[in-house]
C-alpha cells in the first residue's frame, strides 16, 4: 500500500511517502502555507507511482472524533467546529486535508488524531472537578496530546527492551519544545500529563506548564495584563526560556549551567523537578512500572535530562548504564544490566504510526 503522510504545520509542512513500511520520500518544507498548495508534492507522489491513501495528523479531534477516521465532507465541517480547541494547530490541518482531498481524488484520506490515544481515560483521569453543568456545556475533560508519539514510543520500546507491550506498565516520556509524560498500562493510556490544552503538565521550552490557576487569576485582576498577554506569555515566553533567560533550548540552558549562570540552573533544576514529580504521578496511575521509554528531540538526544530522571526513579530499581547513556543514538537501551526497570530511547516516528494506522483503518 502507498500511504503519503501529511504533517500541515502553521508555517512548515512536513510529508513522507512510503510504499508499505519503507521510507521513500522524506521532506520538510520549512516555508509553506495553504496557498502554495500540494504541486510538487502531486508531482513526487505521481513519479514515485501514486497513492492509495493519504493520512493527515491532527491534533486535535475534538470531544467526538476518538479514533482514526477516513475523512469525508462531514468529518471536515466537524473539525471546522473544534478550531477553537487548539487554534494554533486545526486551520492549518485542515486547510492540508482539504488541499489532499482535491488534490489526490482517488486516495482514502484518513485522520490521525494525537487525542485519540488518550480516549482509554478514565472518568477519573481524565475528569476536572469543576461544575457538572461546565464539563457537560463545554465538553471540558482531560484530552491528551501526543498520542501518536506515545502509541509509537511505548510498542516500539517494548519491542527494544523484551517486555510484552499488551501486558506491562510502561512510562513514555515525549520530551521536546512540547513535552508530555503517558502512563500506558496493557497497552492503553491511563493517565497523560497535558490536559485540555497543551499547556498543562511539565516544564515546556516555552510553555509554563502546569500552574496555579489562582495564580493567573490574580495577575489578571492585580498586574495590569490582558488575556492575550497572559495567554501569550504563557505559550511563548514561560518555561525554560522565560527562567533562563535563554533560547529555551536544552543546550543553552545546560551551557549556562556548566558557565555557572544562576538562572539557567534555576531553571534547570525547576524543570528536572516537575519531570519526575509528573513521572512518579504516572507511576502510581498505573501501579507500578515495568518499562522507562525516552522520546521526542530532548529525549533522544540530551543524556543528562534521562541521566537526572532516572536517579530520581532510583529507588524503584531504575539504574542507567552510564556509558550507554552518554553515547546512545537512535533507538538504544540505555539501562544498566541490574536495572529492575529497562530504559530505552526511541527516535520519534509519528508518521510510521500514521501509517499503521492508516492500514490499520484500510483493512476494516
Amino acid at each position: 500500500m502507498r500511504i503519503l503522510v501529511i504533517n500541515a504545520g502553521s508555517s512548515s509542512l512536513k510529508w513522507q511517502y512510503f510504499d508499505g513500511d519503507q521510507l521513500v520520500i522524506d521532506e520538510n518544507i520549512q516555508r509553506w502555507n495553504p496557498a502554495d498548495g500540494f504541486d510538487e508534492i502531486v508531482e513526487a507522489v505521481t513519479a514515485a507511482g501514486g497513492v492509495d491513501a493519504v493520512g493527515h495528523r491532527v491534533v486535535h479531534g475534538g470531544p467526538k472524533l476518538r479514533e482514526t477516521t477516513v475523512i469525508d465532507d462531514d468529518v471536515v465541517a466537524y473539525l471546522k467546529t473544534t478550531v477553537d480547541l487548539a487554534p494554533l494547530h486545526q486551520p492549518p490541518a485542515i486547510a492540508g486535508i482539504e488541499i489532499a482531498r482535491a488534490a489526490f481524488p482517488d486516495a482514502v484520506q484518513v485522520a490521525c488524531f494525537d487525542t485519540a490515544f488518550h480516549r482509554t481515560l478514565s472518568a477519573a483521569a481524565s475528569t476536572y472537578a469543576l461544575p457538572k453543568e461546565w464539563n457537560e456545556r463545554w465538553q471540558l475533560r482531560r484530552y491528551g496530546f501526543h498520542g501518536l508519539s506515545h502509541a509509537y514510543a511505548f510498542e516500539a520500546g517494548a519491542q527494544l527492551a523484551g517486555v510484552p507491550a499488551a501486558e506491562s506498565r510502561i512510562l513514555t516520556a515525549h520530551l521536546g519544545a512540547g513535552a508530555s509524560l503517558c502512563a500506558i498500562r496493557d497497552g492503553k493510556s491511563v493517565a497523560t500529563t497535558m490536559g485540555f490544552t497543551p499547556l498543562e503538565g511539565l516544564v515546556m521550552v516555552t510553555r509554563s506548564g502546569t500552574v496555579d490557576p489562582g495564580l493567573m487569576l490574580w495577575l489578571l485582576e492585580h498586574a495590569d495584563l490582558t488575556r492575550e498577554e497572559l495567554s501569550d506569555a504563557m505559550e511563548h515566553a514561560s518555561g525554560l526560556a522565560g527562567l533562563s533567560g535563554t533560547s529555551g533550548d536544552v543546550r543553552d540552558v545546560v551551557a549556562g549551567v556548566d558557565a555557572g549562570d544562576p538562572a539557567a540552573l534555576t531553571a534547570w533544576e525547576v524543570f528536572n523537578y516537575q519531570l519526575a514529580a509528573f513521572a512518579g504521578q504516572m507511576i502510581v496511575a498505573m501501579g507500578g512500572i515495568d518499562l522507562l521509554v525516552f522520546t521526542g528531540g530532548i529525549g533522544e538526544h540530551q543524556q543528562r535530562v534521562r541521566a537526572e530522571l532516572s536517579a530520581s526513579l532510583g529507588f524503584l530499581g531504575v539504574k542507567l548504564d552510564s556509558a550507554a547513556n552518554d553515547v546512545a543514538s537512535g533507538d538504544a537501551v540505555i539501562s544498566a544490566d541490574n536495572s529492575r526497570v529497562p530504559v530505552v530511547v526511541v527516535t520519534a516516528r509519528e508518521d510510521l504510526q500514521i501509517v499503521h494506522e492508516v492500514e490499520r483503518v484500510m483493512v476494516t
